[in-house]
């Protein structure tokens, strides 16, 4: 399974624009941003995207909710929690949840698609 598609999930608009620049611009993935859960579980079929980057703490449905819900509806996308809680026992909370791994804010953008086709190719 290849990585081309991804569904950013963040609240902040700014953080927003700034991951979808970074992951177009840098790394030449195909994004949608949603600023929300809802947001998301209305898109999610129509964009396919092979992976979500969901934000933990938002407005409404949180990331952990949101991802819950997803798994309750059959949606298998694998998951990045963006986040900055980023202790060890929160990681491991987060991957218990079935995310595939956590980054942690505030992201070097230059990075940033490096460290997704890392956790990636380690977890697809």
């Amino acid at each position: 399974m290849s990585l081309h598609k991804i569904m950013v999930v963040e609240d902040e608009e700014d953080i927003q624009k700034i991951l979808q620049l970074s992951l177009q611009q840098i790394a030449g993935f195909n994004v949608k941003t949603c600023s929300s859960g809802d947001e998301l579980l209305q898109e999610i079929d129509e964009f396919q995207p092979d992976l979500v980057l969901l934000d933990v703490m938002m407005e409404g449905m949180d990331g952990p909710s949101t991802l819950k819900k997803l798994r309750e509806i059959g949606n298998t996308t694998p998951c990045i929690f963006l986040t900055a809680k980023s202790l060890p026992h929160e990681i491991e909370e987060f991957t218990q949840m079935g995310a595939i791994g956590v980054l942690s804010k505030p992201f070097n953008l230059a990075e940033l698609p490096e460290d997704i086709k890392k956790i990636w190719a380690s977890k697809i």
